[in-house]
């Protein structure tokens, strides 16, 4: 914001009309100098960085009271739009050219560096780095009205679950390094280890996310997290993608070395981490547009496609529980560290988790395979991850689709069509007996 207003003495709107003169005459002339060069520098939009600069000063009167506030404004803007294109700019006479002769007009009206910025509808000053920014762009261009960009959620926590964009729920082994998400901003990889000797069940131990480079919102960034070392950084050191004020890529601690966000504005999509226990836990919000952007080559996604069936524990989403009153049958008896029976479990989980949905069996799964009663806080925070990421309410839940507890939804479905074809056979044996006096 300019601190100086200068006086309104008549002989001093010759000097601003100079002034005002020379910005169009530099604007002119860079837009001249950098239609010769747009050969070389195709990507750099210094011309359109002029142009609304030269758009924002030109209806402006030196001798209204607000002058210097809305010079210093454009001024500003001017400045963000060069620094957005620092870039693509680079080795470019007419960027760099702009960029000194901001700086000497900033200090000769006295502007500071930070406050409030010029605006257009025009295409350049929607924030470049706020992905809901993009469709508004493009429907602006376009002149007709885009549906808002439709985002998926995924979660992985436990022994481990999985739940993937498609929403189905899987448990699987998956042991080793295993790819969650891999496309073309953004590769996500999770470590997983055995829990317990004798089981098949593992847990994440490490977790690698890359946010890909993307236009000037931010370089590559790499971040890793590993049991007992859950940090508010990426591992360069940084907090932050890009420029400090646009924010399109920042993380956020919530609890130290327990808990952390991770906000990516350009792609819209927001990570959350925690470590409960020895283990990790972490979901995933994105746009469907940004997760289908993949080569063939990149089809091994757990979060897109599942775990391979040779991985899975469950059955069709169905976890294989005990009888009650009796210990898991898999491990043997050398599992008495766990010390849980179906009705000790269930209890546990009950605490915590009302609704008998999959994060409820998860629970009770989880504690009669590791007898951990932190795999109970996984997977309630799994399902407030669900509540806080996943865009549809009603799909919160999901319902194993059969269990101990009674007959699944799928089967009473089957059974009711048994029940009709039962009521029906006389009528259709009557009715082809007809046909056959004709």
């Amino acid at each position: 914001m300019g601190s100086a207003v200068p006086s309104r003495a008549p002989r001093a709107e010759a000097p601003l009309a100079i002034l005002r003169w020379l910005l169009a005459a530099l604007g002119l002339l860079l837009l001249l100098l950098g239609a010769g060069d747009c050969e070389l520098h195709t990507s750099c939009g210094i011309q359109k960085c002029t142009t609304d600069f030269v758009s924002f000063t030109s209806h402006l009167n030196a001798a209204l009271e607000d002058f210097d506030l809305e010079f210093c404004k454009a001024l500003r803007a001017y400045s963000v739009c060069t620094y957005r294109n620092a870039k693509v700019c680079r080795g470019n006479l007419v960027y760099h050219s702009a960029v000194l002769g901001i700086g000497d007009l900033m200090t000769q009206r006295n502007c500071t560096k930070n406050g409030p910025i010029s605006s257009t509808n025009s295409e350049m000053t929607h924030d470049l780095c706020n992905y809901s920014g993009h469709t508004e762009a493009r429907e602006h261009q376009g002149g007709e009205e885009i549906p808002p960009p439709t985002y998926l959620f995924c979660g992985l926590f436990g022994d481990p679950h999985l739940r993937t964009f498609k929403d189905h729920f899987q448990t699987c082994k998956v042991e080793g390094a295993w790819p969650l998400i891999d496309n073309k901003y953004l590769s996500v990889q999770v470590t997983n280890v055995p829990v317990v000797p004798g089981s098949s069940a593992t847990a994440t131990n490490k977790i690698t996310i890359i946010f890909k480079s993307y236009q000037d919102c931010t370089d590559q960034k790499v971040y890793q997290a590993m049991t007992d070392d859950l940090p508010a950084a990426f591992v360069d050191g940084t907090t932050s993608g890009g420029d400090e004020n646009t924010r399109g890529l920042h993380i956020v601690e919530k609890v130290s070395g327990k808990y952390i966000e991770m906000h990516a504005r350009y792609i819209g999509t927001t990570v959350y981490i925690r470590q409960l226990g020895h283990y990790l836990t972490l979901a995933i919000r994105m746009p469907q547009e940004l997760i289908m952007a993949f080569e063939e080559s990149q089809d091994l996604q757990l979060c897109l496609n599942g775990c391979p069936s040779s991985e899975r524990i469950d059955q069709s989403g169905y976890l294989p529980l005990p009888v009650m009153g009796k210990l898991l049958p898999w491990g043997t008896a050398s599992h008495p560290r766990s010390g849980y029976t179906l009705e000790t479990a269930t209890t546990k989980c009950h605490e915590k988790m009302l609704v008998k949905d999959i994060y409820f069996y998860s629970c009770i799964f989880d504690l009669l395979t590791t007898g951990d009663d932190n795999f109970t806080a996984a997977a309630h925070s799994a399902l407030q991850d669900v509540e806080a990421l996943h865009p549809s309410k009603e799909h919160w839940h999901i319902f194993p689709r059969s269990g101990n507890d009674g007959v699944g939804r799928d089967s009473k479905f089957f059974v009711s069509l048994g029940l009709l074809c039962l009521i029906l056979v006389p009528y259709i044996y009557d009715f082809f007996r007809l046909l056959t006096k004709f």
